[in-house]
C-alpha cells in the first residue's frame, strides 16, 4: 500500500508527531529503511518503510501532530504520481437548502394576484429613499477591507509553525510562494520573504514568569501521556504497598565468581539486575497468582510472564516487554534487556515491544536510591521497586554483630488483584530465590 499513514505505535496512541524526515521528497527508499522519527505517547521511533519505492510525496511536515490512520506521505512506484491530498470545501449545505426554501416562500408570496402585487410599488417609494440614504454610510466605513485580507490569508495553505512566524514578522501569507506539498508554506518560505524585505521581526511576547521561576519547558507528548497514566493508576487503582530487606551478600558472591571466571566485558557480563529480573519471574512462576491483572468485573490470570523493565531515556520512562520470560535462561534475560535498554535510548524500538507486561520491575538501586514505592503501570497487578545494595552492620545466626549487605525491595500492588497474603507470599519466594542464587543458573 504505497500510502503511508500515521501508525499506531502504542496500544495508547492517539496522535503522534512528525519529529524529523530522514527521507527527503523524490529519494528512492527501500523496506526496511527508516525514513522518519515518530514521537508517539510512549517514546520517539524511528519508522521504516514498509515497502520499495519513491518517495512521491510528503504531507506532513517536520513538528507537525497527526491523528493517527491520517496520511502522512506517499511512496510509490517508478512514474507513479501520488494523489493529489483531498481538500475539505466549505460546507455550505444550509445555505443551499434554505435558497430554494425562500423562492417557495417568494413564490407562494407572489401567487395570490395583482392587489397584492401593486401595493407593494405603491407603498415604498417614500421608505425606500430613507434605506438609500443610510446605506452608503455604512459601506464607506473601511471594515470589510480587514476581513477581506483575513480571509484570504486563512485560504493560504500553511504551516502552523509559518503562520506565527508570519504575523511576527508581518509578513502577508498570501504574497508568499509556497515550496511545500500542493504549494503549502513553510517556515523557510515565510524566512526568505521576510529576509528579502528587510522585515523588522516583531519583537516577541516575553512569557510569563513568576517570581522565582526560571523558565517554563513545555510538555512532550511523552510527558502528557506519562502525567495522564499515572494519574489514572494513581486515582482509581488501590494501591498498598509491601517491603521486604534481603540479604544481597550470596549474590554478590555469585557475581563475583562469574567475573572471576573470565566473564569481563561490559557488553556479556551478568550483572545484579540480571539475577534480580530472573528471580521475579521465577517467583511469578512459583506464585502464579501474582500473575494477574485486574478487569472489570474479572481477574485475568496470565500463563506467560511478560516482563516489563523500565528504562530511563532522555524525554522520561518507557518499559519494554520480555515475552514468556519464564522459559530464558539468566543469560537471555541478561542480553533481552541490554538489547531493549540499547534501542529503546536509540529509538529503535518496535511498537509491539512496549505492550503487553505483565508485571514492571523498576531499579534505581544504580542512581543511589536505598528504597522507593513505584506507581503501577495499569493494567498490571504490582510492580518491584529495587534499591541499592548497602554495607551495614547486622547480627549473624551467632547472635553477633557482623559487616554485611542488604537490599531493599518494595511491591506496590493493586488490593483488586493482589491481596497482602499473596504479595507476602510472592516476596518470601523471591528472597529466597535472591539469597540462594544458585537455584536461578538451573
Amino acid at each position: 500500500m504505497p500510502e503511508i499513514q500515521m501508525p499506531k505505535l502504542s496500544d495508547t496512541m492517539t496522535e503522534g508527531t512528525l519529529v524529523a524526515w530522514k527521507k527527503k521528497k523524490g529519494d528512492k527508499v527501500s523496506a526496511g529503511d527508516v525514513i522518519a522519527e515518530i514521537e508517539t505517547d510512549k517514546a520517539t521511533m524511528e519508522w521504516e518503510s514498509p515497502e520499495d519505492g519513491t518517495l512521491t510525496e510528503i504531507y506532513v511536515e517536520e513538528g507537525g501532530k497527526v491523528n493517527v490512520g491520517e496520511k502522512i506521505a506517499f511512496i510509490g512506484s517508478e512514474g507513479e504520481a501520488a494523489p493529489k491530498k483531498e481538500e475539505k470545501k466549505p460546507e455550505t449545505p444550509k445555505d443551499e437548502k434554505k435558497a430554494p426554501a425562500k423562492k417557495k416562500e417568494q413564490a407562494e408570496t407572489e401567487k395570490p394576484g395583482p392587489a397584492e402585487e401593486k401595493e407593494p410599488e405603491a407603498a415604498p417609494p417614500q421608505e425606500s429613499k430613507k434605506p438609500a440614504e443610510k446605506k452608503p454610510a455604512p459601506s464607506s466605513k473601511p471594515a470589510p477591507e480587514p476581513r477581506a485580507e483575513s480571509s484570504s490569508e486563512a485560504r493560504v495553505k500553511a504551516s502552523p509553525l509559518a503562520r506565527r512566524l508570519a504575523a511576527e514578522q508581518g509578513v502577508d501569507l498570501s504574497t508568499v510562494k509556497g515550496t511545500g506539498p500542493d504549494g503549502r508554506v513553510t517556515e523557510s518560505d515565510v524566512r526568505a520573504v521576510s529576509k528579502s524585505k528587510g522585515a523588522a521581526p516583531k519583537p516577541a511576547p516575553a512569557p510569563h514568569i513568576a517570581a522565582g521561576e526560571g523558565s517554563r519547558i513545555s510538555l512532550t507528548g511523552m510527558r502528557k501521556v506519562i502525567a495522564e497514566r499515572l494519574v489514572a493508576s494513581k486515582g482509581p487503582v488501590p494501591h498498598f504497598y509491601l517491603n521486604i530487606e534481603i540479604d544481597a551478600g550470596p549474590l554478590m558472591s555469585a557475581r563475583a565468581e562469574l567475573k572471576s571466571a573470565g566473564e569481563n566485558s561490559d557488553s556479556s557480563k551478568i550483572t545484579v539486575n540480571d539475577f534480580v529480573l530472573k528471580a521475579s519471574v521465577a517467583a511469578a512462576v512459583r506464585v502464579p497468582k501474582a500473575n494477574a491483572s485486574f478487569d472489570g468485573d474479572a481477574i485475568v490470570q496470565y500463563n506467560d510472564v511478560n516482563l516489563a523493565i523500565a528504562v530511563a531515556i532522555e524525554d522520561g520512562l518507557v518499559t519494554p516487554v520480555i515475552r514468556a520470560a519464564q522459559s530464558k535462561s539468566l543469560r537471555e534475560i541478561s542480553e533481552a534487556v541490554k538489547d531493549l535498554a540499547h534501542r529503546a535510548r536509540n529509538k529503535r524500538m518496535k511498537p509491539e515491544e512496549f505492550q503487553g507486561g505483565t508485571f514492571t520491575v523498576s531499579n534505581l538501586g544504580s542512581y543511589g536510591i536505598d528504597n522507593f514505592s513505584a506507581i503501577i503501570n495499569p493494567p498490571q497487578g504490582f510492580i518491584l521497586s529495587i534499591g541499592a545494595i548497602v554495607k551495614k552492620a547486622v547480627i549473624d545466626d551467632c547472635d553477633q554483630i557482623v559487616p554485611g549487605q542488604r537490599m531493599s525491595i518494595g511491591m506496590s500492588c493493586d488490593h483488586r488483584v493482589i491481596d497482602g497474603a499473596l504479595g507476602a507470599e510472592y516476596l518470601k519466594e523471591l528472597r529466597h530465590l535472591l539469597e540462594n542464587p544458585t537455584l536461578l543458573l538451573i
